[in-house]
């Protein structure tokens, strides 16, 4: 085995890639061209996308797409999407479509609160703790004022510091347990700046107060981070219709299509299998917005698949009812969106989508991707409920089947006229094209 490199950050893209070959390709020239392809030819574009992050060798490209007609609180929006998972734009689209008859979309920001905490060890009697926080606190919110002075402008800030003893749970453990409000920023910075500076207050103010032994005066600072469960930072989104309008399908009225549609939504509130694959499902419109609109998905999926579990049992997301002949289906999930900072004054896709998006506030942006998700599970749960989940599902994927297999434009065209009225699987599309190619 050959030793580990050393400086690789301080290589030039293409010295990089040469690496990359002759240790890991086996100097293969084609990977070398796939890299380079991917390359954008505007070389300022392609710098910027350069340093988003380290070691960059080339650019992952995501297909950018946009689901229309979707009546939020009244107002038409088209969605930007960016997602390589066929048919979930179709499925968005089309609940959009179907609920935009009937009311559209409504979605309310519960509430802005997001949570960070200091994390430290204290060797002594909690009481005096207890006492020494709160002759610290007015400190810890005057030490952070210069972090804090221009997001109170804008109506956020600090919101609350609570002292949690938490040595139950781990030997002479407590926390600082904070409150923001971040406006249109998502806050990770601004979060962790001011806890940063908390945990240096904590500290200093230890060793001079006086009723502390000196071991008591020595508070170890674990870690002073944000937290990405943000079940405070709330937003629902819902729809609803009388239930002789529920129904699209001739063969099934509204009651039996709310009949079956409640129990796949009870299904997946008691059986976690089911759950997980439900709200994956939610997840897929969630994240496709989420991700063309640069924000974290990552934080976004850890923080929403906690909230699943609240209760201590994993569980739907989604729920539906039917009172006095009205069908209502609705979600409330947590959401720490921005729309300022990060990379949406950056990546010039995201400055477009929010554009598109109507230049939204953070609370904006967090009913739309609501909503997104929202519109996205009640497409797949119809699906399921009535044609069965492959059917579009296949038809949308049968591009990719005939990519794979490298067909020309025109047996393309001849395969996608053939599967408008036959059932798309994967043996089937090959065997379609192998008689093709044999006429």
């Amino acid at each position: 085995m050959t030793e580990p490199v050393a400086g690789f950050s301080k290589f030039s893209k293409e010295e990089k890639i040469e690496w990359l070959s002759n240790r890991y390709l086996n100097n293969d020239k084609e990977a070398t061209k796939v890299l380079k392809q991917y390359w954008n030819e505007d070389y300022k574009l392609q710098q910027l996308h350069d340093e988003f992050t380290e070691n960059t060798i080339s650019n992952f490209y995501l297909p950018f797409g946009l689901a229309p007609n979707f009546l939020i609180n009244g107002k038409l929006l088209a969605i930007p999407m960016a997602i390589e998972e066929s048919s979930v734009i179709a499925a968005a689209s089309k609940a959009a479509k179907f609920w935009g008859t009937r009311g559209g979309f409504k979605a309310e920001v519960l509430n802005m609160n997001k949570i960070g905490q200091v994390h430290f060890i204290y060797n002594g009697d909690s009481g005096k703790l207890q006492r020494f926080f709160e002759t610290l606190k007015p400190q810890l919110l005057k030490a952070v004022k210069p972090i804090t002075k221009n997001m109170e402008k804008r109506g956020g800030g600090v919101l609350g510091i609570k002292l949690r003893d938490k040595t139950a749970d781990l030997k002479n453990y407590y926390q600082l347990h904070c409150n923001f409000d971040t406006r249109d920023s998502m806050g990770a910075n601004f979060i962790n700046s001011c806890l940063e500076k908390f945990a240096e207050v904590l500290q200093n103010e230890a060793q001079k107060f006086a009723d502390f032994t000196a071991e008591e005066k020595d508070i170890e600072i674990l870690m002073s981070i944000l937290s990405n469960y943000v079940p405070e930072c709330i937003v629902r989104a819902e729809v609803s219709c009388p239930l002789d309008e529920l129904s699209d399908d001739p063969e099934m009225d509204g009651q039996e299509f709310a009949d079956k549609f409640l129990r796949a939504i009870r299904i997946a509130e008691i059986e976690k299998y089911r759950a997980v694959t439900h709200n994956k499902g939610i997840m897929n419109g969630v994240d496709a917005v989420v991700l063309a609109t640069g924000n974290d998905f990552r934080a976004v999926e850890a923080g929403i698949h906690a909230y699943a579990a609240k209760d201590g049992e994993y569980t739907s997301l989604t729920h539906a009812t039917v009172e006095n002949g009205i069908f209502r289906f609705w979600m409330e999930i947590p959401l720490a969106l921005g729309t300022v900072g990060g990379l949406t004054s950056l990546h010039p896709l995201v400055k477009l989508a929010l554009q598109i998006l109507q230049t939204p506030s953070a609370e904006d942006l967090m009913k739309i991707v609501a909503v997104a998700g929202l519109a996205q599970n009640f497409a797949a749960v119809k699906s399921l409920i009535t044609t069965g989940i492959q059917q579009g599902h296949m038809k949308m994927h049968l591009m990719n089947i005939l990519n794979q297999q490298q067909a020309t434009p025109q047996e393309k065209e001849i395969i996608v006229d053939y599967f408008r009225n036959n059932t798309v699987t994967h043996s089937s599309v090959i065997a379609q094209l192998e008689k093709i190619r044999q006429q």
